[in-house]
């Protein structure tokens, strides 16, 4: 195979604006089809294509997968359904590069791993922040041991995002929760039930990676529902996790999306050990900060790290999320074509999902504790097999 033919699903701003330029653009891949339920939403993709003749649009996502000349799936959907359509593109002998959430049900993380293990098929979460500059510093100074033991990490993803709750189910329109009086024909979308904690995996991820670890435990609280800020959205204004990993470190995140905070800085992290802490900026105006034990330091000093690496090649300036998009494309090309071994395999992806999906399961349960299941092979469970259910985080 000298090219992966790939069909983009989900033709929201997401993956006519972010991925399909990308797909166009990076050797390797060339877009074969395109899918929306909404028709309306398939012309604006024609539209962006090098040449549409030679592109399918359907409608229907099983005509995708039934399509012999699609090699892989591109997965931009934001649907609750999103990991069984993973699943069925790795049933199907699809290659899966899929958008963050991987799953919204710890069925569905199982159903893609077995999936996965069984079609020996690549499947990538494109989980971009694990990629940034100063997540891959901090990995450095974790493993050199410079931190000494890690006792505690915080993130948290504060993205104001109230303007695709609501949408015309004909024209793909979204509307904002202002505009609903003027527009009766808006109706509610995934995101206007989706837990915000379900999207954990844009601050676990990197974390996960600087600790080279996974959560074992899980509890969590939340705002009530509807918001606060916008009574016209049935989500909370606030869901917060804390997390217990098998290194011992805890971990605690925070995410909203309904929230007003500013139109910046939407991430943020901390890490602290026994012998120093690391810390991301809190504004725009600010800079990141270190502070080592044993390095004659009274106070954190201030460090240019920057989401944006150092060694970046050309083809992955302005790529997006600073320039972290580039890195999952080609990631997931070198996998199907060259079959480079995935740093973000399978397992890693379920690690970042699992204890998102379980922290709403939390908050549902009254802030039970869960454990988090381990999704690799073992002993008890060989590759290929489904695990005995209380090994599904039941």
């Amino acid at each position: 195979m000298k090219e992966i033919r790939v069909a983009l699903v989900g033709l929201g701003g997401r993956g006519v604006y972010g991925w399909l330029p990308i797909l166009q653009s990076l050797r390797g891949y060339r877009v074969v089809a395109i899918c929306d339920r909404i028709e309306a939403l398939h012309e604006r993709a024609l539209l962006r294509l090098r040449d549409p003749r030679e592109v399918r649009a359907y409608v229907r996502y099983e005509d995708v997968l039934a399509d012999p000349d699609v090699d892989a799936v591109a997965l931009t959907v934001r649907c609750r359904e999103q990991g069984a359509m993973a699943a069925q593109a790795l049933e199907a002998g699809k290659h899966v590069h899929c958008e963050v959430p991987a799953a919204h049900s710890i069925e569905d993380c199982w159903r893609i791993v077995l999936a996965q293990e069984r079609s020996g098929k690549v499947y990538q979460l494109a989980e971009q922040t694990r990629y940034w500059g100063f997540v891959e510093a901090w990995r450095k100074l974790v493993a050199e041991g410079r931190l000494g033991h890690i006792t505690f990490c915080e993130g948290q993803y504060f993205h104001y995002y109230v303007g695709q709750n609501f949408q015309d189910p004909r024209t793909g329109r979204f509307f904002h929760p202002g505009e609903l009086a003027a527009h009766p024909e808006a109706q509610p979308t995934w995101l206007n039930e989706m837990p915000p904690i379900h999207y954990l995996p844009h601050e676990l991820s990197p974390l996960l990676k600087i600790l080279d670890d996974r959560v074992v435990q899980v509890v969590a609280m939340s705002t009530r529902a509807p918001s606060y800020a916008h009574p016209e959205l049935n989500v909370p204004d606030m869901q917060v996790a804390l997390m217990k990993t098998e290194k011992d470190a805890i971990l605690r995140l925070a995410v909203s999306f309904a929230q007003p905070h500013p139109e910046a800085n939407y991430h943020w992290y901390h890490v602290m050990g026994t012998k120093g802490a690391l810390e991301w900026k809190r504004a725009e105006r600010d800079l990141p900060r270190m502070w080592l034990a044993d390095h004659e330091m009274h106070d954190m000093a201030e460090v240019d790290w920057r989401y944006e690496r150092a060694d970046a090649p050309a083809e992955a300036r302005g790529t997006g999320h600073g320039d972290a998009d580039y890195y999952v494309h080609a990631a997931f090309r070198d996998a199907v074509l060259y079959g480079k071994p995935l740093e973000f395999d399978v397992y890693r992806a379920m690690d970042t999902a699992a204890p998102a999906i379980l922290a709403a399961e939390s908050i549902a349960r009254g802030s039970a504790p869960l454990a988090v299941p381990d999704f690799r092979p073992s002993a008890a469970r060989p590759k290929g097999q489904a695990p005995a259910p209380a090994g599904r985080g039941e």
